[in-house]
């Protein structure tokens, strides 16, 4: 059965492993966030005495408890098996230097009798026809293999005791493994280690590795035994320490608000620097690409997939990432990432894998161009570095040029380019957070020639061009605005509404006030469709649905839904209304310290996809703003 949500996340720049609460592995990424995924199963467990095989992520007599260590991206999981009194405490994290993960076992018989205990891996590799895996022994250990990437499982302080390729699945329960084979056409392999017995208050520690790697350069096979061979040589203890103290040194460079004090502050502070450490991995360290989220359903179950890198979404989190000190990370994002995914017509697409190959998508849609140039004049106003602007004016100047090719279609009404999909990719027309992103990126675009103003006067003809651009630029954002007013404001309703054909209401309304700026969020008609969200997507818990009648969610909130009110109350200065939204967020947070993308109303919990990217940066600039202002 697919596991979807990833309760912890943990890596390096290369490695991303998700686990669930109960410490079970069900995702392995490399070399980015978003491609390849590993593993089609990873489970490990104990048999004890003569009993079957007991899973260590799912036994009913298994009591857990997780937290990560803090300020660092590893994690613990305490699992207490009832009926044998085994206490187990498993310590998960991945190499800084190397692409290994490494896992730590203290178990300690609190039993008053004996314990026998084996150990199990049952591990299965994606495979498919173009990247066929395989399984091969290796010393105390298995070789999971295809033809472009390996994974390595071994222990160096336990004995292997036997092994399995063929049927696994067929004998794994038993907790019994015998096979003549040392290599075979399987996916799937199991490995029985030797722990001995545990005599009663007896403490064994041991630990398992997980190695990564790819054969680009190195593919002959004494090639990868040797790599194996020397991720053997690590120390885990060394490399545990390491792991922490570069993580704590990360949090502590990153960290701008002072949190410490009440249990409240707690909370925020575990948000804060769970934010902190989870944004290096969602990133592409060669491109600057920015998944949405770890992955939750690669086979399309439910949804058409998140980690791939939205350029709608990346303006919130890049905005984020100024605000945790993150600025070089925010320019690479648009220096490097953005200008080699641009098209030629100066659009971008839907979205991108984070290495900038062209991701599955199914729409065109515009906001995606707009938010570029919106964001890049965003990061200038917090580093006020104008070289920044100079490097990007050319990709700005052709995106600009293809915006006002879409508002002419869209002010004529000729139907040929202005198809395009809304900020939720469900509706296909013309939107009103659209038209808002192309009004922001308007602005943008004038204050940008407005900065590199002097820099250019002695360029007669990029001086000439300007004059014409920032004309045409004028006039459209007046063209925008009266659109705007004429055919998304709803008299009979009061309130603006996201589109000409459902007029529904709509979270993503707020555009045209945050982040864009159209209309001021004290105008009558803003205020009128406040009212009118309300009364029909506030729910009784507190939380913000996205838009009425939203099937896909079964009208959950959603947390970049709720945080967007957050940010209208601040800037209205209704502090106690933001408070009141704010604190809907941070108390469904999980335990790990995730925004989760839903909240369930009934348990007060988050949903669906954990540790989404857009919902940790709302938090962030929230979070900011709150400090800012002196009310926390």
């Amino acid at each position: 059965m697919r596991t979807y949500l990833n309760d912890a996340i943990i890596g390096n720049k290369d490695v991303k492993v998700g686990l669930t609460e109960k410490g079970e592995i069900v995702r392995i990424c490399y070399p980015n966030v978003d491609f390849r995924q590993f593993i089609e199963k990873f489970q490990v467990g104990v048999k004890i005495n003569d009993s079957n095989l007991i899973y260590l992520h799912d036994d009913v007599n298994n009591v857990y408890m997780q937290h990560y260590i803090e300020d660092t991206n590893v994690i613990k999981t305490e699992i207490k098996n009832t009926y044998f009194n085994l206490k187990i405490i498993q310590t998960d994290f991945v190499s800084i230097s190397n692409n290994v993960i490494i896992r730590k076992y203290t178990m300690t018989n609190e039993h008053d009798i004996p314990l026998d205990i084996k150990f199990l891996v049952h591990s299965k590799m994606v495979t498919d026809e173009n990247e066929f895996a395989s399984s091969k022994t290796i010393k105390n250990g298995m070789l999971q293999y295809s033809h472009g990437y390996n994974m390595a499982i071994f222990s160096n302080n336990l004995m292997l005791n036997s092994y399995k390729i063929h049927g696994v699945e067929n004998v794994i329960r038993s907790g019994i493994l015998q096979d003549k084979d040392y290599i075979g056409m399987s996916n799937g392999s199991a490995l029985n280690y030797e722990i001995g017995t545990l005599k009663p208050n007896e403490i064994k520690e041991f630990s398992l590795y997980i190695y990564i790697s790819d054969n680009k350069e190195k593919n002959k096979l004494e090639d990868i035994e040797s790599q194996i061979d020397k991720v053997r040589k690590l120390d885990e203890e060394k490399e545990l320490q390491n792991a922490k103290k570069y993580w704590r040194k990360y949090v502590k460079a990153h960290s701008n608000l002072n949190l410490e004090g009440s249990s409240y502050k707690e909370i925020l502070k575990n948000i804060y620097n769970r934010t902190i450490l989870l944004y290096p991995l969602l990133t592409n360290q060669s491109t600057g690409g920015i998944s949405a989220a770890m992955e939750i359903d690669e086979e399309f179950t439910k949804c058409g997939r998140y980690s791939f890198c939205w350029p709608r979404d990346a303006i919130y989190i890049t905005k984020a990432l100024d605000l945790l000190n993150m600025e070089k990370e925010t320019e690479k994002y648009y220096k490097v990432f953005c200008k080699n995914t641009q098209s030629k017509s100066g659009m971008w697409e839907q979205r991108f894998y984070t290495d900038g190959t062209l991701a599955p998508c199914w729409g065109y849609q515009i906001d995606e161009t707009a938010s570029v140039v919106y964001g890049v004049y965003d990061h200038y106003t917090r580093t006020k570095d104008k070289k920044f602007l100079k490097d990007n004016l050319k990709m700005l100047e052709n995106a600009v040029g293809y915006l006002e090719k879409y508002i002419d279609d869209v002010i004529q009404d000729k139907k040929e380019m202005h198809v395009s999909y809304d900020i939720w990719e469900m509706y296909e027309g013309v939107s009103i957070y659209s038209l808002a992103s192309i009004f922001g990126a308007y602005e943008a675009m004038q204050r940008v020639y407005d900065v590199l103003a002097e820099d250019l006067q002695e360029n007669r003809l990029k001086q000439e061009n300007i004059t014409k651009q920032k004309a045409i630029i004028e006039k459209q954002l007046t063209e925008i605005k009266n659109y705007v007013l004429d055919k998304f404001y709803d008299e009979e309703k009061k309130s603006f509404v996201r589109n000409a054909e459902d007029r529904k209401l709509d979270i993503s309304i707020l555009g045209i006030t945050l982040p864009f700026n159209m209309f001021s969020p004290n105008e009558k008609k803003v205020t009128n469709t406040i009212e009118r969200i309300n009364m029909n997507l506030r729910t009784y818990t507190g939380g913000y649905l996205r838009f009425e009648y939203d099937h896909y969610t079964e009208d959950k909130p959603w947390v970049i839904a709720t945080l967007w009110m957050v940010l209208y109350y601040l800037e209205i200065k209704d502090y106690k209304r933001a408070k009141e939204s704010f604190d809907f967020v941070v108390m469904t947070s999980t335990k790990n310290g995730f925004l989760a993308e839903q909240v369930e109303n009934s348990e007060m919990k988050s949903k669906w996809v954990i540790g989404l990217g857009w919902s940790h940066a709302m938090f962030v600039i929230a979070l900011n703003e709150f400090v800012k202002l002196g009310l926390i």
